[in-house]
C-alpha cells in the first residue's frame, strides 16, 4: 500500500473546504509520536501541556523555549505523515514581533516541525501577521487560554460570544491557518466555525468544529487527578501499566524471572 503523503498547511486548510473532519493529538517524544503518526492522525501538537503532563507542574507556565524545542525535535524526527505544530511557550511571543519571529524561527529551524501555535486572537493579531509575513505558519488559540490562567481566574468556560468571534476572525485576518477553540459553548463554536474559512479545532467546544484535539495521555487513560468533562479515555493504560509492573515485581521476587531462556550461555 502506498505511503500516505505528508500533511501540509495548505492541505490542512483544504480539509475544511472538503468537509473532512480533522484529528489532532499531542505527543511529546519520539515513540509516542511514531505511534500517533502511524495511526493516521492528521496533526500532532507538541503542546506546552507537557509542563503538566510530563514535568508535573500545576500549569503550563513553567515550560521554557529550550524545553519545548527539546521535545519538538524528538517528535519532528518521528513523524512522516502528520502536520506537526509546536506551542510557543509563555512569554516567547509577548516580547514584540521581532522576538516572536526569532523564537518561532528557532522552533522551525531546530525541530523539523512545520508550524507554531500561540494563544490569543485580536490582541495577538500583529504578532500573527508578523510571523506569517516571515513565512512561519501560525495556528491561533482562543477561548480558554491556559497561559492566561491567572488572569482568567482559573480554568473556566469562556462565554463572551462577541469577543470570541472577534478573536477568531482577527486571527484569520492576520493570517492564521487554523484556530483552536477551547472550552466554549457548543453554539458559539458552531457560529465561529461557520464564519471562518480556516479550520477550527475544538477541545471542549462541541461537535461542530472542523476537527478535534485531545491530550494523548488523556486518550490513553494515563492521566491522574481532575479530568475535564470534554475528555474521553479510549483505553486504560494506567491500569495496564500498573498490572505489568506489578507482574514484573512479583516474578522477580518469586524467582520466576528471569528464566534460563532469558539469558545467554
Amino acid at each position: 500500500m502506498a505511503k500516505p503523503s505528508r500533511i501540509t498547511v495548505p492541505r490542512f486548510r483544504a480539509m475544511k473546504r472538503e468537509g473532512q473532519k480533522i484529528t489532532m493529538l499531542t505527543a511529546y517524544d519520539y515513540p509516542t509520536a511514531r505511534l500517533v503518526d502511524a495511526a493516521g492522525i492528521e496533526a500532532i501538537l507538541v503542546g506546552d501541556s507537557l509542563s503538566m503532563v510530563v514535568q508535573g507542574n500545576e500549569n503550563t507556565l513553567p515550560v521554557s523555549m529550550d524545553e519545548m524545542i527539546y521535545h519538538a525535535e524528538m517528535v519532528g524526527r518521528a513523524v512522516d505523515h502528520a502536520l506537526v505544530v509546536v506551542d510557543m511557550p509563555f512569554p516567547s511571543y509577548h516580547l514584540g514581533a521581532h522576538r516572536a519571529i526569532e523564537n518561532a524561527g528557532r522552533i522551525l529551524k531546530e525541530t523539523r516541525c512545520q508550524a507554531v501555535k500561540l494563544e490569543g486572537g485580536a490582541e495577538q493579531a500583529g504578532v500573527i501577521s508578523s510571523l506569517t509575513a516571515a513565512g512561519i505558519p501560525v495556528m491561533a488559540h482562543v477561548g480558554l487560554r491556559p497561559q492566561s490562567v491567572h488572569q482568567l481566574g482559573g480554568y473556566r468556560v469562556q462565554r463572551d460570544r462577541r469577543g470570541l468571534l472577534a478573536d477568531a476572525q482577527s486571527a484569520e485576518a492576520a493570517g492564521a491557518f487554523a484556530v483552536v477553540l477551547e472550552c466554549i459553548p457548543n453554539d458559539i463554536a458552531d457560529a465561529i466555525t461557520k464564519k471562518l474559512t480556516i479550520p477550527t479545532i475544538g477541545i471542549g467546544a462541541g461537535p461542530k468544529c472542523d476537527g478535534q484535539v485531545l491530550v494523548l495521555h488523556d486518550v490513553l487513560g494515563l492521566s491522574t487527578g481532575y479530568m475535564p468533562r470534554f475528555v474521553k479515555a479510549y483505553a486504560d493504560m494506567r491500569g495496564e501499566v500498573g498490572r505489568a509492573v506489578a507482574a514484573f515485581r512479583d516474578e522477580v521476587r518469586e524467582g520466576q524471572f528471569p528464566l534460563p531462556e532469558h539469558g545467554y550461555e
